[in-house]
């Protein structure tokens, strides 16, 4: 299933023109926080998809019964790019217990790229909601890779991908590859270029939260 969170116009639709905005994308805490805004809005859209329980409250004045999420989730994210989306989410589900994945692209001399990954942290993800945050889905092939392995923890209850800005090829690869998730995503883009990026995107979601960085 595919929910695109801009579909009606809301403020997610100018958190996204700001990501991709190459004036706005100078201030890199606004660039962060935007994309943990978009993440706050999925974990509270994924939180009514959530196993519940009844719970009994006691106020000052009765009790009640009420209801909380019966299962924990797990989140997840890829690093590095991935953090400031996971921290969104963590932001509103911040029960959860967290893994992380170390992938990344490796470009040759002509700037075509294979997927190196080189560490996975993850709980038990034995029938407990899995969420998966990544804010550029491309190709979806790096992240393909780190759900394969993630899925070696256990088999989850339920599926959850958030990404702020997915290309089309990306989330079809995606629905091949898991029919059973649910893709939260900010905006679907049309394209991809010869080489993976997609277009018109917002450029490399890593490099302008942190920093350029050294390509090894």
């Amino acid at each position: 299933m595919l929910t695109v969170l801009s579909d009606n116009f809301s403020l997610i639709t100018e958190w996204i023109n700001e990501l991709r905005n190459v004036d706005v994308q100078q201030d890199r805490m606004r660039f962060r926080r935007n994309l943990e805004r978009i993440g706050e809005i999925a974990a509270f859209e994924i939180s009514k998809q959530l196993p519940t329980k009844e719970v009994e409250i006691t106020t000052p004045l009765d009790k009640i019964i009420s209801k909380e999420i019966a299962v924990q989730p797990v989140l997840t994210t890829i690093l590095r790019a991935g953090v400031p989306l996971f921290n969104g989410v963590l932001n509103y589900l911040d029960k959860a217990d967290c893994g992380f994945v170390a992938a990344y692209r490796k470009h040759d001399a002509n700037d075509y790229f294979s997927i190196k990954q080189d560490y996975l942290t993850c709980p038990d993800l034995q029938d407990r909601p899995l969420i998966v945050a990544d804010p550029m889905l491309a190709t979806g092939a790096s992240l393909i890779e780190a759900i394969k392995d993630l899925l070696t923890n256990g088999t989850p209850s339920q599926m959850h991908i958030v990404a702020a800005i997915a290309s089309v090829q990306g989330v079809e690869a995606i629905k091949n590859a898991f029919p059973d998730a649910h893709l939260w995503i900010g905006v679907v883009d049309p394209d991809l270029t010869s080489k993976g990026y997609i277009t018109p995107g917002l450029g490399d979601a890593g490099d302008l939260s942190y920093g350029e960085k050294l390509q090894r």
